[in-house]
C-alpha cells in the first residue's frame, strides 16, 4: 500500500508541474512523428483510449508494455484504421509468454495516397506527384516481478519519409502495471516516445546558386538547405480500471486514464465495455480536452475457432468532429 501512495503522490507532482509549465507557453504543434499517437487496437478506442491499466493482449506494446508480463498465452494482433484526409494505418502485433517474462513485436505502418506538387508559382499544382508514409519497429519485454506488480519497457525504430526526404530515429517506452490487492482494480503507468530528436535530409535538399547572381563568369555553388529538428511526442499516462462482475454470464468494465503529451494540453479519457458470455462485447469512451476527438463506442466479438485457439474481432467508431469519423477494425488470435 505505500507504494500505491507513493506513486499516486509522484504522479500528482508531475501533473502539477506540467500544469505550471503549461501556463508559460503553448506546447501545440511543437513534435513530429505524430502517427505515433494513434491509438490501435478497436477495443481500446472504442474505451476512449482509456487503455493504460486496461490492456491485456499484445496491444500492451502501444499501450503499456509492463502488461505483457501478464499474459498467459501468445497474441497476435492486428488493426486496420481508416485515418482522416485518406490516409491510413497499419498495426500488426505479437506477444508470448516465455518462462523469463514475456516478449513481443509490432510493425506500424501508416501511408497516404498520391498527392499534387504545388508551389508558390504554381498554387494550383505542378502535375508532379508525391506522397508521404511513417513506420515503425518496436520490440518489448515484460515481467511480473510479483503478484502485483509489472515492469515493462520496449524499443522502437521510427521512420518517415514526405517524397525523397526521410527521417529516422529510435525511442523508448517504459511501463508500471500496478494491482494493488484491492480486488481486480489495476492501476497502470507509462511513458510513451522518449528518445532524441529525429531531422530530414534528402537529395530534394539540394540546390545549385551562383554567389555573385547574375555574373556568369562565376561557377554555381552546391548548397544544401538547413532544415529543424523535430521532438519526437513525447506522452506520460496514468490510469485505473476495475471490472464488475454483475452476474455469471455479465462483465462491466470501467477505465479512466489522464496523459500529459509534450505537444499539447492535457488531455483525460474514460470508457466502458459491458462483457456477455465473454462473447460478445459492447463498448462507449469519452476524451476530454482534444480539438476534435471526443465520443467513441464499438462492439465485438470472441469466438473459439479450435481447441486453445480463440479469435476476436473488434469495432470501433470514433467522431471526429469537422474532420468527420474514423473506422478502426481488428482481428486477433489467442493461442
Amino acid at each position: 500500500m505505500r507504494k500505491f501512495k507513493l506513486i499516486i503522490v509522484v504522479a500528482v507532482a508531475f501533473f502539477a508541474a506540467s500544469s505550471l509549465q503549461a501556463d508559460e507557453f503553448s506546447k501545440v504543434g511543437t513534435s513530429g512523428a505524430q502517427f505515433l499517437k494513434i491509438g490501435v487496437g478497436a477495443r481500446y478506442t472504442a474505451m476512449g483510449e482509456a487503455a493504460v491499466a486496461n490492456v491485456g493482449d499484445a496491444y500492451a506494446l502501444y499501450w503499456n508494455p509492463a502488461a505483457l508480463g501478464g499474459l498467459t498465452q501468445s497474441h497476435l494482433e492486428f488493426t486496420t484504421i481508416a485515418y482522416v484526409s485518406n490516409v491510413n494505418l497499419n498495426y500488426v502485433a505479437f506477444a508470448k509468454p516465455l518462462s523469463f517474462g514475456s516478449i513481443g513485436g509490432a510493425v506500424t505502418a501508416l501511408t497516404s495516397g498520391d498527392m499534387e506538387i504545388t508551389t508558390v508559382d504554381q498554387p494550383d499544382g505542378t502535375g508532379k506527384m508525391f506522397s508521404a508514409s511513417s513506420y515503425a519497429i518496436t520490440l518489448g519485454f515484460a515481467r511480473q516481478w510479483t503478484e502485483f506488480f509489472s515492469f515493462g519497457l520496449s524499443a522502437k525504430y521510427i521512420t518517415e519519409r514526405i517524397s525523397e526526404e526521410r527521417a529516422s530515429g529510435i525511442a523508448f517506452d517504459f511501463g508500471t502495471l500496478l494491482q494493488p490487492g484491492y480486488r481486480n482494480l489495476r492501476i497502470g503507468m507509462n511513458i510513451s516516445n522518449l528518445g532524441p530528436e529525429m531531422k530530414y535530409s534528402g537529395p530534394e535538399l539540394n540546390f545549385n546558386y551562383n554567389p555573385s547572381g547574375d555574373n556568369e563568369s562565376y561557377d554555381n555553388a552546391k548548397g544544401v538547405l538547413d532544415v529543424d529538428s523535430y521532438d519526437l511526442p513525447l506522452v506520460f499516462r496514468i490510469g485505473a480500471a476495475y471490472d464488475i462482475q454483475y452476474s455469471p454470464s455479465t462483465r462491466l468494465t470501467l477505465s479512466v486514464e489522464a496523459r500529459d503529451p509534450s505537444d499539447n494540453d492535457q488531455q483525460g479519457s474514460f470508457g466502458a465495455e459491458v462483457a456477455f458470455q465473454e462473447t460478445f462485447f459492447l463498448r462507449g469512451g469519452w476524451q476530454l480536452n482534444q480539438e476534435e476527438q471526443s465520443a467513441s463506442v464499438g462492439a465485438g466479438l470472441a469466438l473459439k475457432v479450435w481447441n486453445a485457439t480463440d479469435l476476436s474481432m473488434n469495432y470501433a467508431f470514433a467522431d471526429f468532429g469537422r474532420l468527420n469519423s474514423v473506422h478502426r477494425f481488428s482481428l486477433g488470435l489467442r493461442f
